[in-house]
């Protein structure tokens, strides 16, 4: 990154989980998981923020953020966690230009086939059907609240 880093206009981050290791073993204290077993962190999407614009001072855009949860338990609560950790970096002067969740749809993940369910829109891989997850209404709702908040 150092090497390349003058010649970017913008930093690309994807952000999903965090790792914590002791001894070679994997150590996270959060209890919340994804349904591939990855620990659900949000402060861990602020942390990387901030330490790489810290670092480089490029705008940041947040090109992957989700989760797999095929009973659409925490995708609501992790959305919502992870816009209040970009209030708080943005509110700290780190240059935040956009969110991008992943996935609009559910999809094929390469390594794990068509069982992860990532999607803001659930999809029926037999009959092609699709179906807005009642998370992804709720995400609306904020992605409306704080347009209106910009335009007053």
């Amino acid at each position: 990154m150092n090497r390349i880093a003058n010649f970017q206009d913008f930093l690309g981050i994807n952000f999903y989980n965090r790792n914590k290791m002791l001894f070679w073993k994997i150590k996270n204290d959060n209890k919340k998981r994804s349904d591939m077993g990855w620990e659900l962190y949000p402060q861990g999407l602020y942390n990387a923020t901030q330490k790489m614009y810290s670092r480089y001072k490029k705008p940041i855009y947040i090109t992957e953020t989700g989760l797999a949860d095929s009973h659409d338990q925490d995708r609501e609560w992790y959305i919502k966690k992870n816009i209040e950790a970009m209030s708080r970096a943005l509110k700290e002067g780190i240059d935040i230009k956009g969110y991008l969740h992943w996935s609009l749809l559910d999809n094929f993940e390469w390594d794990k086939g068509f069982w992860p369910r990532f999607g803001l829109i659930e999809v029926d891989f037999k009959t092609q059907k699709r179906k807005v997850r009642q998370s992804t209404k709720k995400y609306s709702e904020i992605i409306k609240r704080q347009k209106s908040l910009s335009t007053e």
